[in-house]
């Protein structure tokens, strides 16, 4: 009975905001068809507000509960303002002599009516000013970085004094912690030199799973697509990058340029190879981080969606086991996707901190 309970319970909330999302595209017009295309968008693209719920009115309107978020805008001058100024993206926003509308999830320059023009490729023409504002998932980020803070410390003060057996926040990671030490770094990394790097790969491990787990979460302060977005994952693999080859030894560089043991036209072909290596490792990991989590929520999504494209409520009784199915899996692989980047990164700096005698 308990497992029912929990099954009807996960069917609901993962339910609840594609739901929402159909009943808003149907009240814009009887005649409009459900776009599974622009709703999987939706969701997986950022925003400049944090949508909490949506419902409808008695007297049939719509009433959408969103969080603004601050608007950090550079055009010939700083422009600051909170993004319920846009009203959904259904006002104009003047700021001095310039106007600005928010138009699917960006910010353009536009007149007084907000016009938006198009090429004949339907490209949007309007110019965009520098856009520093703080999104949905940058605020998820600073969540994630609150969240990570308050359980080290939380861990850390319950080490301090007399030694004890774990309890609560430390039982939880202390064999996390054991885990990412002792098959993580001391398995890729010199133990006379891994200890330097734990905080980096520690700090790694939970920050790409918590965010992982946020972004599964299908309502607020969850729905956020951060580890999906190619700007975050590139920056953690920039980061990567950086702490491996500051972090290389002499042989390191050594075997990349001039490879002992190898004849002059070999190494000269192979030192090329290797220093494209240097940039295809760390393009490797931002792609795999984003593609694994994007595409889960995508098949998570398209699977809900044949419930309003087939216009049957009786394809709910495939579609929803089926995606909650897929769901426990990206459970998984939120987990799997942070100790894969975690342990890639351990090993390139393994490689670059490993001193050779030839």
């Amino acid at each position: 009975m308990q497992h029912i309970r929990i099954f009807l319970a996960l069917t609901v909330l993962m339910t609840l905001p594609i739901s929402t999302y159909a009943a808003d595209e149907h009240n814009k017009g009887t005649d409009a068809e459900f776009d599974p295309m622009e709703m999987i968008m939706h969701h997986i693209a950022d925003a400049h507000e944090w949508h909490v719920i949506s419902f409808t009115k008695n007297d049939g309107t719509e009433q959408h509960i969103t969080i603004p978020l601050p608007v950090i805008l550079i055009d010939g001058g700083l422009q600051v303002f909170m993004s319920s100024a846009f009203h959904h993206g259904e006002k104009v926003v003047q700021k001095g002599n310039s106007y600005y509308r928010l138009y699917h999830g960006k910010i353009y320059k536009t007149d007084a009516s907000g016009t938006i023009n198009y090429n004949d490729q339907q490209e949007v023409l309007n110019n965009k000013p520098i856009d520093l504002s703080i999104t949905k998932n940058v605020a998820s980020m600073w969540l994630s970085v609150l969240i990570i803070i308050w359980l080290f410390t939380s861990a850390a003060k319950g080490y301090k004094g007399h030694p004890a057996a774990p309890k609560g926040v430390q039982s939880f990671l202390e064999p996390l912690i054991l885990f990412v030490r002792d098959d993580i770094a001391y398995a890729q990394i010199n133990r006379e030199k891994a200890d330097r790097y734990m905080p980096f790969l520690l700090t790694l491990f939970f920050f790409i799973w918590l965010n992982n787990l946020l972004g599964l979460i299908p309502f607020f302060p969850g729905g956020s697509n951060l580890t999906g977005n190619i700007s975050f994952t590139m920056v953690l693999a920039l980061i990567t990058f950086f702490v491996t080859n500051f972090s290389g030894t002499k042989s390191y560089w050594g075997h990349i340029f001039w490879m002992p043991g190898v004849p002059v036209p070999i190494r000269l072909l192979l030192s090329v190879i290797e220093f494209i290596s240097l940039f295809t490792k760390p393009f490797a990991l931002m792609i795999r981080l984003l593609a694994n989590i994007t595409a889960g929520h995508i098949i998570i999504l398209s699977l809900f969606s044949l419930i309003f494209v087939m216009k049957s409520a009786y394809v709910s009784f495939v579609s929803v086991p089926m995606a909650l199915m897929m769901f426990m899996l990206e459970l998984l692989v939120a987990v799997l996707q942070a100790y894969i980047f975690t342990l890639l990164s351990a090993l390139f700096i393994g490689m670059a901190v490993e001193s050779e005698e030839h």
